[in-house]
């Protein structure tokens, strides 16, 4: 075996070597950074494994490994599948900016295959960064049938908890708890999105001894993608692959490569300080930053008007959202031609003339007027089949060609895969932003990818693939040409939500649910790996879904407070009082702001309980202490908080809206007015 290489982050060290036989390298430990090094031991008891199989590869081949599972699997023409690989000359170790990365090459000559691993740290997070690039480097075609990015190997001899966020449309984000003692357990999505039932994130520990810390894993990746845990006891460690869905079949012509999207993992010490090790790792490598700017408290008139959009309509409730604090103006689904409801329209994006007589410019510059950013909701990628870009272009969209497509949400969806599809989109989004005074797009995506095989192309098959590699560029181009212009990243709600959306986008939409109390749960699920100043989040006057009980303006308010403030409830119904309580809370949300984008987070509590608080702890500028406190109707409002920050003191001053608090030894007990069931302790 090779020389062990040593990556070091801040708060963990990571150790892997080539192994014995050069056919690729093996993990030595990965912990916290004081902690020994400990290989996994192999089996006691010999089976049908080969030497590879028994050794937790970083990047597993077929043909390499023979009887376990790997991440590359590769198909010929001569029907000989697989490759033995073997590690070519010595890693190389760089230094980059505030980091390092290591690469090594794999080779198998005979079949002309290339993969090129990297592993990158940085001295600002804990989390490993990894990569794949595989090339078909021989004379004849390779068919990929399987590439995942590469494996995590955990430590955990006796199985592992695997804690996931599961659920559904208005129901995104749920917290999921799975004990695998031995097995296969997988996760992911087959619909071109990152989907409503998975989030590509996984954190992992022991069953048997939770003072071992916790490994969360995660794919930087918005397409169709899987993540599987592969526990076998005889090894005494736990493997955890990820990448591209491998429904997915790539072809790679001589010359030809793929990059394969990257895959993120840390250790911990608990689950808790995971969720801060991520925040921490995307504030530094994917948000361009937690500026107010980018993140203003914004007012959406969906919920007020629907489809029935009009400009009169739309400038008197500019007004309304001004008087009120809001910084920007968004109107959503319905300015655009044809547009009265979801069957007709999409992909005709010039204004309504019926709706806009004299287009938008009387309405931007009247919102631009009253102080505020204006904002458009798009869907570039969604078509009608009663639109004028359909009947003109009918082959555009995903579609099989031996049968009719298949409509969802009334619509199809373009292929963005096809070059000229792409550059209608760009042309498009250019000719809306340029010299119009559009400030902020929401990109909107409400269906899945179906039929996403294009005859005919002997590439066709990744048309899913080459859809959201087009979608990535697309946004790309808006950063590069209009790096003034926000964006927030939506999907019918969260279907499309991972760290290659975070760094393309300001803001993402984490669920359509906007239910309080149900809206509260998505939160709690959301910010165990996205910081909060990633997190959109409306008040509006729905109810939850699931949980239907009453909550105050107040209640509402402190929810979407906990991320990035907007405000989606039809002011025109609203009371002189409310109208009164929303302008001071929303002045309140501005100035504390810097703490809740930029500080760092602890959830205490279960949010379906009594007693749940969201706390955020600003930077050494900024040393406030920010708690928003909610209660429950049919319980006892005393909430009794232990601090989880140093800088609580009982002499520190307090201010309180929407009740009172005080100090008790070193407890801090919140009283919530029964009225309004949560308040916003400020500590400074």
């Amino acid at each position: 075996m090779g020389e062990p290489i040593e990556l070091h982050t801040p708060h963990t060290r990571y150790s892997f070597a080539p192994t014995a036989s050069g056919s690729g390298l093996r993990l030595l430990g990965w912990g916290a950074r004081e902690a020994e090094v400990e290989p996994p031991a192999p089996p006691v008891l010999p089976g049908f494994d080969t030497p590879d199989d028994l050794l937790p590869h970083e990047f597993g081949v077929a043909g390499t490994r023979h009887v376990l599972e790997s991440e590359l699997l590769i198909r010929r023409d001569d029907r000989r599948d697989g490759a033995r690989v073997r590690l070519v000359g010595e890693p190389h170790r760089a230094s980059t900016d505030g980091g390092e990365t290591v690469t090594c090459l794999l080779r198998d000559d005979a079949v002309g295959l290339e993969v090129e691993l990297s592993w990158r740290v940085s001295a600002e997070h804990d989390v490993l960064v990894r990569g794949a690039t595989v090339r078909n480097a021989g004379d004849a075609p390779l068919t990929l049938a399987r590439a995942l990015t590469g494996a995590f190997n955990l430590p955990l001899p006796s199985g592992a908890v695997i804690d996931a966020l599961a659920g559904g449309w208005c129901e995104e984000f749920t917290p999921t708890r799975v004990v695998l003692p031995r097995g296969t357990w997988s996760m992911g999505s087959r619909q071109g999105l990152t989907s409503h039932l998975w989030a590509p994130v996984a954190t992992l520990g022991d069953p048997a001894d939770a003072s071992r810390g916790c490994w969360s894993v995660a794919l930087a990746w918005s397409g169709s993608w899987r993540l599987d845990v592969h526990a076998n006891p005889r090894l005494g460690w736990v493997r955890v692959a990820a990448g591209v869905h491998d429904e997915t079949p790539i072809l790679l012509e001589p010359g030809e490569s793929f990059v394969c999207p990257e895959l993120l993992g840390l250790w911990a010490p608990d689950a808790d300080a995971a969720a801060r090790a991520w925040h921490t790792y995307h504030r530094a490598e994917r948000l361009r930053d937690t500026d107010a700017a980018r993140r203003p408290v914004t007012y959406n008139s969906w919920y007020a008007t629907e489809f029935d959009v009009g400009c009169d309509q739309q400038r008197d409730l500019a007004r309304r959202a001004a008087a009120l604090g809001c910084e920007m103006f968004v109107v959503d689904d319905g300015w655009f031609a044809g547009r009265r409801d979801d069957t007709a329209g999409l992909g005709d994006w010039t204004p309504d003339p019926v709706a806009f007589p004299e287009g938008l410019a009387p309405l931007v510059e009247e919102v631009h007027g009253l102080g505020m950013r204006f904002g458009l909701w798009v869907e570039p990628e969604g078509v009608n089949p009663d639109s004028a870009l359909f009947r003109a272009h009918p082959g555009w969209i995903h579609r099989s060609p031996d049968r009719e497509p298949v409509t969802i949400r009334n619509q199809y969806v373009l292929d963005l895969g096809r070059p000229e599809v792409e550059a209608w989109v760009l042309g498009t989004l250019r000719r809306l932003l340029t010299g119009t005074g559009v400030d902020h797009l929401k990109w909107d995506m409400n269906r899945a990818l179906t039929d996403a095989v294009r005859a005919g192309d002997p590439h066709g098959r990744e048309a899913n693939l080459q859809h959201t590699r087009a979608w990535h560029r697309l946004l790309d181009a808006l950063r590069t040409e209009f790096p003034d212009v926000t964006v927030e990243a939506c999907s019918g709600g969260g279907a499309r939500i991972a760290a290659s959306v975070l760094e393309r986008s300001d803001v993402v939409w984490p669920s359509d649910e906007t239910g309080p109390r149900d809206r509260l749960a998505i939160q709690h699920g959301s910010l165990s790996v996205y910081p909060a100043a990633t997190m959109s989040s409306w008040v509006t006057d729905l109810p939850g879904h699931l949980d239907t009980t009453p909550a105050s303006l107040t209640y509402r308010f402190c929810v979407a407070m906990c991320g990035v403030l907007g405000v989606g409830a039809d002011l025109r119904g609203w009371s002189p009082e409310e109208e009164h309580l929303a302008r001071d809370l929303i002045a309140l949300y501005r100035d504390i702001r810097p703490v809740v984008l930029g500080g760092t987070v602890q959830r205490h509590g279960d949010p379906a309980r009594h007693g749940y608080v969201v706390e955020y702890v600003g930077a050494e500028d900024d040393p406030r202490v920010v708690l928003f406190v909610f209660g429950r109707p049919e319980t006892a409002q005393t909430v009794v908080l232990r601090p989880w920050s140093g800088r609580h003191q009982p002499h520190q001053r307090m201010s309180v809206t929407g009740g009172s608090a005080r100090w008790v030894a070193q407890e801090l007990l919140v009283d919530l007015e029964p009225e309004t069931g949560a308040a916003v302790v400020v500590l400074s």
